[in-house]
């Protein structure tokens, strides 16, 4: 099999795991505690990198600079993300996750965890340490192409011992 044959059945296998997002995201919605996907992105963004400025989440997205104005206006409005100073002396302000944010996002997280616990608890844990190595690699793989590397913590929320 080919890299483009590859490619075709992983869009699939993509595309059906998108299907079961309720394993693997956060539901937000109406009367739901849940954050919403994107503030569960940006917060787990800020959490792995620290304070962030609006032009910093341009860089690690590549979004246009409206998109996050909206989306940390919402978190500002939410309490789960407050301004602060560049710690760095510059002018811009960046934004930090607050106290309230930490918490619903480590909820989330243990929620997602927990579904996905359900998912591989027959799994050997070979399998599961060449699955986890796979995907980390094919994400990463991903970050060098679009040249956007994402902080990594370990399972633990401490920065990963290979500093990415």
């Amino acid at each position: 099999m080919d890299a483009e044959q590859a490619s075709a059945y992983l869009e699939r296998e993509l595309l059906i795991l998108m299907r079961h997002r309720e394993l693997t995201t956060p539901q937000g919605g109406r009367g739901d505690e849940h954050l919403e996907r994107s503030a569960y992105v940006l917060l787990s963004r800020l959490e792995a990198q620290g304070p962030m400025s609006i032009a910093d989440f341009v860089e690690a997205f590549g979004l246009a600079a409206s998109t996050f104005n909206r989306q940390t206006a919402a978190l500002l409005k939410d309490g789960l993300v407050e301004r602060t100073l560049d710690p760095n002396g510059s002018v811009a302000r960046k934004f930090r996750i607050t106290p309230e944010g930490r918490q619903r996002l480590a909820a989330d997280r243990n929620r997602i965890v927990n579904g996905l616990t359900k998912v591989l608890a027959d799994w050997p844990a070979e399998r599961l340490e060449t699955f986890i190595a796979d995907f980390q690699r094919f994400n990463e793989d991903i970050e060098r192409h679009s040249g956007r590397p994402w902080p990594r913590l370990t399972a633990t929320g401490s920065p990963s011992p290979t500093g990415e």
